[in-house]
This record gives structure tokens, C-alpha cells and sequence, in this order.
């Protein structure tokens, strides 16, 4: 058989970047027949769209490969050369997927990875328009770069791919969800309450209450586990912990807030652990009365010791940490062990004294109700339990040191919660199956024969702690906060648990709080902390979050006040507890498509459930430590939006805005309009919008906070540059509209012409109810100089509006509207500057060397000083060059900002001649009500007749004060319609004569072939025709001398040309004279539809 690819090449139009081989596989046909029948059949089906469905896909093996095939799809890998070469990997099935030759690269993960990904290299696919255009032809290639393009490989993949190969020889240490999660997990929630306070709580509460307390506080760990393994599994996870999940999920301004206070929570929570461990330790001394100073100073002088050793720990590396955990973890449960053990061993007659009788029904039931006393009741001992519950997020707080934290966290958290659940009640049950509340402790206190019992279980067998109801007693759960030390099997295995807890706990935060620290740092959501973002050796470890998370365990250590701050710390995990379980709520409630978490045990309600648990618990524990929490997290909050970081993580609040926005805007589709609600929606042809940025000022004008606002630009020209050039410059200019502050959008079409570019904009723009109603456009002054095609174009767009129902805005400036020779020159400058600044560096960098070589060196370094100082003359004279432009354009420059300023007082003249539905008053009377322009008066100017002048004002007046509308006069014009004065009219002869037909002065064969050639010339008959309508025009301009030549800004009302009886070039004359000379011109003309009502 043969086979024989067409030469297909493939090129990029930048740097050859796809390069490909012809394809030849020639098999001769007996070398087929004799060797390879039966050995080397066909390896794919040919792709038939005419074949039978289920032939499409058919593969076929050679001999004894299909159990490789078998193995292949059984273990998930691919043995060496085991698939025949036109695998789905291979360079040649690449060429040729379904079987032609194309460019079109199989599915992969690597174009899938973001920049800069640790976990592998983002390769490249190619663009929609490398495998859409035409392909070059005939094209010399390499031998390799087949492969290069079948795999979307790039020379700065080749780098990237170097670099990280170099980075794995190194190694990094990465957990399983065991040492990472669970035995962190695990750690974290066992602490000291479980050795000191369970059996007081259980005493107080109760075994059924007790452990509904339990299980309550599990059921918000267990809660906002599952929100946590939810957001866990969608998506790759870094470091961070609750900061990263919440920031990913949320957006900057909640992660950042929370984010902060969770990490100095931790840094408290150091301090926390390491004063419990020491205060155990101070007991040991005192009782063997060995105290160095006092018991206060001897706290800080061994928490100090302590948490410099923890510290020492950490920075040794996290293998270091986690095999200090695991240690601990052994010493926790052997002492969990211990105290099981204990509860079976017979007890003997001083234990008895103290309460402790083994397994007795009658402890049992005595202890099964609560008996609450001091004050106490079910939520303030609910209150005091449940920050032995919490530490459900030291697996994920480590998650960039993970293996993989999609798996590792949701597994190890979830477990960890059960486990140390289940021990939580196991220990209460027991504890009060075997010890009474009270005890005195004293063996004497037994009953003799004939001595009355008060009915205790106590009582029953054997002992009379009745004098406990009338003076304290020292033993018993309700007294005796060493329960579990009498019990167990051996007492200082419980005191070796104690030291296990505190210490692991400690360790933990030590290592959660500069992990989370640093990925806040490194995101750069506070400007100036990100000196702690900079990570140390293979593990990145953030020596210097070490440091200060150091810093702050030490204060508190040494201030000692930490009763107060403990309600504090506890709500700020609260905190994080409840925007996790936000977190994922919102996630869910805004549908994106991009959340598909792998882990499904999750609901959203039960999530908005758990978010609520947690604001509820937070009042219980302490009220105003909550109230405090949330003063913190809103200031935090308020100061993240109000810096706003240039950060976009595709968060659900995100998803929501768009949510939102859809839902608002079917909405609006169901809502008719009405003339009460009409605002200006306008479509502003500003091109670029840095470009004419004085047109799009005065549009924002009446825009901004009140309608819609689209910035259009018209690319023409050959459509694959324009749609190249459009899609480049899309966002930016988006993205200078948002930073300017400008709210408008930004569109662009490509078109063959103008006109037609912007007749699909006026028909296609906007969304439903929210599409434009006006056309803004800045006034054409290079009309006489420009083609007749741009002429036509730009009054045929004015027709076209019209056409569409739209309102028409012209609006005329002195300077004109177009900076781009502003820009140019700026963007020269800046070039200069940047060049010259790269000289002078590079000057500088070469000083020493060159210093170094003696007498040659210094004459080469007089040649260079001499180039260098030649340079800089250079392009100091075309630095002058520059300025001397861009003093040129220093009137543009100012005119193109003059909409920006505040206008001082002055007037907005209103030039009302037509009714065109209200727009013409609807304008200046919304710019009134703008901060710039508020101190200017409305002037109403309109026709009338000379003996009904004041008629005419109470009329006027009667319907602007109907409209609701404030003016400062109205002018009633009476000699609109009279001739202008013979200069005014010379000068509007001599502006149109250079495009007048003058058919009339030839013979008619002649007239007729000039009408043909150029149909856009003025003719005399349509000049005779208008004649009247443009002797106001010339009017208009002297009245508008006369009485607006000082106003701030002139609104006019707008002339309608007749399609197909009025040219362009007459037209245009008459916006000229109209505007000419004078103050910023609006010509308005509405749709005449009404935009004004005086009905409420």
C-alpha cells in the first residue's frame, strides 16, 4: 500500500514559529504482501463520512498488541513504543487527526496551565487565526520542527522547560493527604481542652447535652469542611490556605481582609498554645517547688524558650516540621490511649475518694442531665468548647506544600473531623460514665452502717460527698480539672499529651501564619508588604513571615493579657469559617459554568447554612469580640475596594455581576418605555477614545450615571489587518476608558466603508432596552479639503440616523476634536527619554570596567564619553524638535481638556427654533445638573413675531416651568427669517462656490455630462430652491454673534436636510456658517418623540 500527504506547510507570520516536513510513507506493495500481510496491517480505519456510524472509529491492532493496547487503557500509562506510531501523541497522526493534514493539536493539558505553572509547562496551541487563514506554501523546514508544532512547542517553551526540569532535580518536599492533612488536622483540634476542660463540660452539661455541644460544634467544622473540600476541588490549589480559597472564590477585597486577620490570628494563637504549655510546666515546678523567679516570669522566660525552639523547627525546613508533628501525634494518642486503658483498670480507695469508681449505670444515669451552675448554661459552655473544634484548616493552610491539595485536603479534613470527633465524645461518655461531679477527695468520707444517704449515686456505692452541696470540694468533673490524669493508667503520660497538644497546636500556627502571610504578600493586595512575599530555599519557605509571626508570639507572650484576646483570636477563625462556607454558597448561586467541583457531597443551602452557624456562634462565644471582628473585616474590606488591585482570579462575585447585569437586563426588556424615564443613550463616534477625548467628555457629560455611553470606532481598510488591529486593541482601550474613569463602553466594528461601518453600529448597538437613542459626532471641519467619498459618508451617516429613529448630536469646537499628532509626539518623547536613560545606564555599567585597563581604557573611555555626548546632542535636537510640535499643538492639547475643567459662571445658550420632542432642552438642562457645569444659567432664545414678543415669553416660560426646568431669561428672536448682511452672504457664496454646478451658464448636453461625472456639486437650481432656508442659516450665525458669543457653550437646534434634495456640500456649508466662530457649538435634533413630560 502507499500513502501520499500533499506538502502542506505550515508559517508563522511572525518568526516561523510552525514549520513542517512533507509526509511520504511509501510501502511497496510486495513488500507488503510478503512480509507485512498479516503483521503490519492498516493501523487506522480511514474517516468515510458516507461509512456506517459505528466503522468511524474503528482501530485495528497488529499482532499481540492489543494486550498492550488492554494494559495501556488498564494502568493509564503508555509502555515505550507499545501503540503503533500514529498514536494521538505521535508527530505524524498530529499532521494528520481524522485523517488530514492539519494543524489542529489534540487535546492536552499543558494548554490548559497558566504562566509560570510549577506543576508543568503552558504550551501554546495555535491561534483561531493561524489555522484559519490561508497557509503559506513551500516553505524550507527543519527535520524537527514537525514535532515542535505537533506538540505547540515554542523556543520560549524550550526555556521554560529547561528551567523547570532544573527546578525539579532540586526537589521539592510536597505531603500526602496524611502527614499533610490528617496528622495536621488532628493535631490542630486536639488541644489541651481535651485532657483539662472535657470533663468540666460534660459535668456542667451533662452526657446528653455535653454531647449535643459536641456534635453541634462538629456540625459547623463538618459544614465548612465540605465548603472547603468543595472549593478545594475546583481547580488547582497554591498556597494560602483559607486566604487562597476564599481570595479565589470571593475576590480580593473579602480575601484580603480576611486574609490578614486569619494570619495574625494564627501568629496570636502561637502565643496562645505556647502560655498553655508553659503554664502546665510552672505547675510541675511549683509543685516540686522549683520556680527560677515567679510563676509570671517563669511563663514568659519558658514561653520564650519554647517558641524559639518552634521557631528553629520551622525554619529548619518543612520536613523538619512534619516530622516534629508526627512525633507528637504518636506521644497525643498513646495519652488518648492511656486514659481508655484507665478507665477499666480497678480503681483503688484514694481514686474512689476522688470520684472515680470505673464504669457504674448509676454515674451514668446521675450524669446524663446537666447540672448547670455558676452562672453557667448550655451556650457559655458551648462558648467554651468550641474553639477545641476548630484547626480544620491547618491541612489547607500548608496547600501549596501538598502533593496534590485537590484530594489531600477534602480527604484529610473530613477524616480529621470524624476521628477527633467521635474521640471528643468517646472521652466525655467515659469520663462521666466513671467520675461523679463532686467528690472531697478524703478516703474517711465512707458510709458506716445506719448512716442516712442523700440518694446519690455516690451513696450507693459506698461514699458521702453530701457536705459538697453546702462548701467547695476539690475533686469530681465539676471540680477537678485533672480528671483525665486520675483516670488514666499512668498520670504523666496525660501531662506528656498536654505538652503534645499545646506544642503541636503551637507548631501549626507557626507554620499556617507566614504560609497564608506570604500568599497574601506575594497577590500584592496591601502595597508595601511585599518584602514578606520573597520565599527561601527548594520549599520557598517565608523565613521572614517566620520572623515577624516570631515577633508577634512574643509580644503577647510578654504582655500576658491573653483572657482578653483569646475571644478575639476565636472569632477571627470564626470569621474565616463563615466566608469559606460564603464562599462556596456564592459560588453555587452564581452558576458560572467554571465551577465544577470534583468533590460533589456539597449543597449550597446547607453552605449558607453552615456561613450563618458560624456569624451565630460568634456572638455566642463573645459579642463584642464579634462586634470587633466585623469593625475589622469591614475597615480591611473598604480599604481593598477602595485601592482596587489589579488583580483578576475569575471570582464568584465576578459571576455574579454578570449574573446580575443578564437578569436585570431581560428584565428591562418586560418594561415599556415610558417619556418619564427617556434618558440620552448615546453612541459617540469618538474612534479611539484617547483620541478625541473632548468629544467623549462632553458626551460622559450628560451620560454619566444616567445613560448609556458607547465609544465606536470604524476600522477600514483591508479586513484582515482591521480585524487584527480591532482585536488587539479591544481591551486597551477598554481598559484606558476604566482608568480614566470614563463610563462608557467601547466598540469597534470592521467594514468596507465608514457609512457602512457605522450603519451596522447604529442598528446592532446595545442590549435590549439598553441600546443608543442618539448619535454623537464631532463636526467635520476638514470638509472642504477632504474627498466627496468621506463627505457623503459622513452626511450620509446623519441620514442614516435619522433613518433609525435616532437623535442627532454635531458637536463643533474651535481646535477640533483629534489629538492623534498630540499623542504621536508624546509617544516620541517618551521613546527619547527611555533611550536616553538606557545610554546613560549603560555608560555607567561600562565606567568601571573600561577605568580598569589602564591609559587604553581611558581613552576608550574618552571615545565613548565623546559618542555618548554626540548621541545626546542628537537626540537632544530632535528633543527640541518635538517641543517645538508640541507647542504647535499646545491649543489643541488645551482644547481637547477644556471639558474636563469646571466651568465657571457663565450661560448655557439655548437656540430652541424647532420642536424636535425636547432633546434640544433636555441636554444643557442635565449638563445644569453636573458638578462642571452647575454654575451655569440656562438662556432660552426662540422664534416669534415682533408685536407678540411678550406673548411669546409667558408662553415659553409657562411650558419650561410645566417641564420643571429653571432658566435664567428667555429671548424671544423676531429677525430670524430677514436677509444677512451683504458680507455674511459673500462669504457663504464664496465658501460653496468651489463645488457649485453652474449648469445654468452651459449648454444642456454639457449640464447633463457634469450632473453624470460629479452628482455631489451644488446645482443652481437646488441653490435657488434653498436659497431662503440658507439665508437663515447665514442669519442665525450673525444673531448667535450678536447675543451667544460669550456663552460658555451654544445649543442649537439642528437643520434637516431632505434626502435626495439637499447635496451634502450644501448642507455641510450650512453647518459651517451655522457654527463658525463661536463659543462650543451642540447642534441637537431629537427623533421627535417626546423626551419631556409635564404629567406626573
Amino acid at each position: 500500500m502507499s500513502m501520499n500527504n500533499a506538502s502542506n506547510v505550515f508559517l508563522d507570520p511572525n518568526a516561523n514559529r510552525f514549520q513542517v516536513n512533507i509526509i511520504n510513507e511509501d510501502h511497496d506493495n510486495n513488500e507488503t504482501t510478503q512480509e507485512d500481510v498479516g503483521s503490519d496491517p492498516p493501523h487506522y480505519e480511514e474517516t468515510s463520512f458516507t461509512d456506517e456510524t459505528h466503522n468511524r472509529l474503528r482501530i485495528s491492532y497488529r499482532p499481540g498488541k492489543r494486550e498492550l493496547h488492554d494494559n495501556f487503557r488498564q494502568n493509564g500509562e503508555k509502555p515505550e513504543a507499545s501503540l503503533h506510531p500514529y498514536d494521538t501523541h505521535s508527530k505524524m497522526y498530529y499532521l494528520q487527526t481524522f485523517g488530514h493534514n492539519t494543524m489542529d493539536p489534540v487535546p492536552k493539558i499543558d494548554y490548559y496551565r497558566n504562566t509560570g505553572s510549577v506543576s508543568g509547562n503552558k504550551l501554546n496551541r495555535p491561534s483561531l487565526l493561524e489555522i484559519h487563514e490561508q497557509l503559506a506554501k513551500n516553505i524550507a523546514v527543519s527535520t524537527g520542527s514537525v514535532e515542535r508544532v505537533a506538540n505547540g512547542e515554542s523556543s520560549a517553551g524550550d526555556e521554560t522547560a529547561a528551567s523547570k526540569e532544573e527546578e525539579n532535580k532540586t526537589g521539592f518536599v510536597k505531603f500526602g493527604w496524611v502527614k499533610g492533612v490528617l496528622v495536621r488536622c488532628m493535631l490542630n483540634i486536639w488541644g489541651v481542652m481535651l485532657f483539662i476542660r472535657l470533663s468540666w463540660i460534660v459535668g456542667q452539661a451533662g452526657i446528653g447535652l455535653g454531647v449535643i455541644i459536641i456534635l453541634l460544634a462538629t456540625m459547623v467544622t463538618s459544614i465548612t469542611g465540605l465548603s472547603t473540600s468543595a472549593i478545594a476541588t475546583n481547580g488547582f490549589v497554591r498556597g494560602g490556605g483559607a486566604y487562597y480559597l476564599i481570595s479565589r472564590s470571593l475576590g480580593p477585597e473579602f480575601g484580603g481582609s480576611i486574609g490578614l486577620i486569619f494570619a495574625f490570628a494564627n501568629a496570636v494563637a502561637v502565643a496562645m498554645y505556647v502560655v498553655g504549655f508553659a503554664e502546665t510546666v510552672v505547675e510541675l515546678l511549683k509543685e516540686s517547688d522549683t520556680l527560677m523567679v515567679d510563676e509570671c516570669n517563669d511563663i514568659r522566660i519558658i514561653g520564650t524558650i519554647t517558641v524559639v525552639c518552634l521557631l528553629g523547627i520551622s525554619v529548619a525546613g518543612m520536613e523538619w516540621e512534619a516530622k516534629a508533628q508526627v512525633i507528637l501525634l504518636i506521644v497525643l494518642l498513646v495519652a488518648i490511649v492511656n486514659f481508655f486503658i484507665g478507665t477499666v483498670i480497678p480503681t483503688n480507695t484514694e481514686k474512689k475518694a476522688r470520684g472515680f469508681f470505673n464504669y457504674q449505670a448509676s454515674i451514668f444515669a446521675e450524669n446524663f442531665g446537666p447540672d448547670f451552675r455558676s452562672g453557667e448554661g448550655f451556650f457559655s459552655v458551648f462558648a467554651i468548647f468550641f474553639p477545641a473544634a476548630t484547626g480544620i484548616l491547618a491541612g489547607a493552610n500548608i496547600s501549596g506544600d501538598l502533593k496534590d491539595p485537590q484530594s489531600a485536603i477534602p480527604q484529610g479534613t473530613m477524616l480529621a473531623i470524624l476521628i477527633t470527633a467521635i474521640v471528643y465524645i468517646a472521652v466525655a461518655i467515659c469520663a462521666a460514665s466513671c467520675v461523679v461531679r463532686d467528690a472531697t477527695g478524703n478516703v474517711n468520707d465512707t458510709i458506716v452502717p445506719g448512716m442516712s444517704c442523700n440518694g446519690s449515686s455516690a451513696c450507693g456505692l459506698g461514699y458521702d460527698f453530701s457536705r459538697c452541696a453546702s462548701q467547695p470540694c476539690d475533686y469530681g468533673l465539676m471540680n477537678n480539672f485533672q480528671v483525665m490524669s486520675m483516670v488514666s493508667g499512668f498520670g504523666p503520660l496525660i501531662t506528656a499529651g498536654i505538652f503534645s497538644a499545646t506544642l503541636s497546636s503551637a507548631l501549626a500556627s507557626l507554620v499556617s501564619a507566614p504560609k497564608v502571610f506570604q500568599a497574601l504578600c506575594k497577590d500584592n493586595v496591601y502595597k508595601g508588604l511585599e518584602f514578606f512575599a520573597k520565599g527561601y530555599g527548594k520549599n520557598n519557605e517565608p523565613i521572614r513571615g517566620y520572623v515577624l509571626t516570631f515577633a508577634i508570639a512574643m509580644a503577647f507572650i510578654l504582655i500576658a493579657e491573653l483572657n482578653t484576646i483569646a475571644p478575639i483570636i476565636s472569632n477571627f477563625f470564626l470569621a474565616s469559617y463563615a466566608l469559606i462556607n460564603f464562599s462556596c454558597f456564592h459560588a453555587s448561586y452564581a452558576k458560572s459554568p467554571g465551577w465544577r467541583p470534583a468533590f460533589r457531597y456539597y449543597n449550597m443551602w446547607v453552605s449558607l447554612f453552615g456561613a450563618l452557624l458560624c456569624c451565630g456562634v460568634m456572638f455566642v462565644i463573645n459579642w463584642w469580640a464579634a462586634l470587633i471582628t466585623y469593625a475589622i473585616e469591614l475597615f480591611l474590606y473598604i480599604y481593598v475596594t477602595y485601592k482596587k488591585p489589579e488583580v483578576n482570579w475569575g471570582s464568584s462575585t465576578q459571576a455574579l455581576y454578570f449574573v446580575n447585569a443578564l437578569d436585570s437586563a431581560l428584565a428591562l426588556t418586560t418594561v415599556e418605555d415610558h417619556v418619564k424615564n427617556f434618558r440620552p443613550q448615546c453612541l459617540a463616534l469618538t474612534g479611539a477614545p484617547m483620541v478625541r477625548p473632548a468629544l467623549l467628555d462632553i458626551t460622559h457629560a450628560f451620560t454619566k450615571n444616567n445613560g448609556l455611553c458607547i465609544c465606536c470606532e470604524v476600522y477600514t481598510g483591508p479586513r484582515k489587518l482591521c480585524v487584527k488591529e480591532m482585536n488587539s486593541g479591544m481591551e486597551k482601550k477598554q481598559a484606558w476608558l476604566t482608568k480614566n474613569k470614563r463610563k462608557a463602553f467601547y466598540a469597534a466594528v470592521a467594514a468596507d466603508s465608514f457609512r457602512d461601518g457605522v450603519k451596522s453600529l447604529l442598528q446592532a448597538s446595545g442590549l435590549g432596552r439598553m441600546k443608543p437613542n442618539t448619535l454623537v459626532i464631532g463636526f467635520k471641519k476638514d470638509w472642504r479639503s477632504a474627498p466627496a467619498t468621506q463627505v457623503e459618508n459622513y452626511v450620509g451617516i446623519i441620514h442614516d440616523a435619522f433613518d433609525f429613529e435616532l437623535g442627532v448630536i454635531i458637536i463643533r469646537i474651535s481646535q477640533g476634536f483629534d489629538i492623534s499628532q498630540v499623542l504621536q509626539v508624546q509617544e516620541e518623547l517618551e521613546k527619547l527619554e527611555q533611550e536616553r536613560l538606557a545610554l546613560e545606564a549603560t555608560i555607567k555599567e561600562n565606567d568601571f570596567e573600561e577605568g580598569k585597563r589602564g591609559i587604553c581604557g581611558f581613552f576608550k573611555k574618552a571615545s565613548t564619553l565623546n559618542i555618548s555626548k554626540h548621541e545626546t546632542k542628537e537626540s537632544t535636537i530632535n528633543t527640541i524638535q518635538s517641543m517645538h510640535v508640541g507647542e504647535f499643538n499646545q491649543r489643541l492639547l488645551e482644547a481637547s481638556t477644556q471639558f474636563k475643567k469646571k466651568q465657571g459662571k457663565g450661560t448655557i445658550d439655548i437656540w430652541w427654533l424647532f420642536d424636535d420632542g425636547g432633546l434640544t432642552i433636555l441636554i444643557p438642562y442635565i449638563l445644569t445638573i453636573r458638578k462642571k457645569w452647575k454654575n451655569c444659567k440656562l438662556r432660552i432664545f426662540t422664534g416669534g413675531k415682533v408685536n407678540r414678543i411678550e406673548e411669546e415669553k409667558l408662553v415659553m416660560a409657562s411650558l419650561l416651568s410645566k417641564f420643571r426646568i429653571k432658566f435664567a431669561d428667555i429671548n424671544i428672536i423676531c429677525d430670524i427669517n430677514i436677509k444677512p448682511n451683504k458680507e455674511s452672504w459673500k462669504f457663504f457664496e464664496e465658501m460653496i462656490e468651489p463645488y457649485r454646478l453652474h449648469e445654468s451658464c452651459k449648454d444642456m448636453t454639457t449640464a447633463e455630462k457634469l450632473k453624470r461625472e460629479t452628482p455631489w456639486k451644488i446645482t443652481d437650481a437646488e441653490l435657488e430652491a434653498f436659497k431662503e432656508k440658507s439665508y437663515r442659516q447665514v442669519r442665525l450665525n450673525e444673531l448667535l454673534q450678536e447675543h451667544s458669543r460669550a456663552a460658555n457653550l451654544i445649543v442649537l437646534s439642528l437643520p434637516v436636510a431632505r434626502k435626495g434634495a439637499v447635496s451634502d456640500y450644501l448642507y455641510m456649508a450650512w453647518l459651517e456658517i451655522l457654527s463658525k466662530n463661536l463659543p462650543p457649538v451642540l447642534m441637537v435634533r431629537g427623533n421627535h418623540k417626546n423626551v419631556l413630560t409635564f404629567y406626573s
